[in-house]
């Protein structure tokens, strides 16, 4: 009786994973759940010491990953990446553009420098990186793309504006993509998280002037009744990178607690 050995069964074996922020937040969640599904993952952020200390962590329990320093928004940066991943690693099958900033303003309230610093690293970084990488991914048959958009790129929100405009771009976006490379076999999808309990989401309530409990307690008003955590969106990314979602490709997949769905 032959036995299968427990890498075997892991969904993203012999899996090679580019996870852009990943260093922190729902960008750390995906790296270390990708890892314990057996991928390799390389990181792109600009900050290093938590980018190595992402590393570590995996390379500590059996895996191999690496960490790259870059600006997603800057093409030779993003190029830069793509070349050392697929000279280290030898491939990349899957690529999660989850870097993001937010802004919170109104277009009255928000500077020029703002606007065109959100929509580089939310929207340009995606143009970037899957430029670099589709060739990539066609050479090898086929691969899974899939772009960090939000519950506000498909509903409005308060003093977001810069915001929704970017990941309402990454909806659609994400969809002419699917369109025009789903004959190379290459998938791609976005993730459209609600509040997640992250660094980010206590930085909006410092943007505003809110305490951080009261801002939280306020995103928790959905039906569901609380934020989600990090590692609940990194499981939505591991459902869109493996082939358990093998036919799914173009879709803005919701994960908010019920936000849009209604509140309590």
């Amino acid at each position: 009786m032959t036995t299968t050995s427990p890498i075997e069964t892991r969904s993203l074996n012999n899996k090679v994973a580019l996870i852009t922020g990943g260093a922190s937040g729902i960008g750390r969640a995906t790296a270390l759940l990708f890892a314990r599904e057996a991928a390799k993952v390389a990181i792109a952020d600009l900050n290093p010491d938590a980018g190595q200390a992402v590393v570590q962590e995996i390379v500590n329990t059996g895996g191999h990953a690496m960490f790259e320093r870059a600006d997603v928004s800057r093409a030779a940066d993003c190029q830069r990446v793509v070349e050392r991943v697929a000279r280290e690693f030898g491939a990349i099958h899957i690529l999660f553009n989850n870097a993001g900033i937010i802004r919170r303003a109104s277009v009255v309230e928000l500077s020029e420098e703002d606007w065109d610093r959100v929509m580089a690293v939310n929207v340009k970084s995606i143009f970037l990186l899957s430029k670099e990488v589709i060739p990539v991914m066609a050479k090898l048959g086929g691969g899974s793309i899939i772009n960090m958009a939000s519950g506000w790129g498909l509903a409005g929100g308060a003093r977001a504006a810069v915001y929704c405009a970017s990941k309402g771009a990454v909806v659609l976006l994400t969809k002419a993509m699917a369109v025009d490379h789903g004959t190379q076999k290459i998938r791609v999808n976005c993730l459209c998280p609600g509040d997640t309990d992250t660094a980010m989401l206590r930085n909006e309530a410092q943007q505003l002037g809110e305490p951080s409990d009261r801002f939280l307690l306020e995103a928790a008003h959905r039906p569901l009744g609380r934020v989600g955590k990090p590692e609940e969106i990194a499981q939505a990314a591991l459902y869109l990178a493996s082939d358990v979602s093998s036919f799914v490709t173009g879709a803005a997949l919701v994960v908010d607690g019920g936000g849009l769905a209604g509140s309590v």
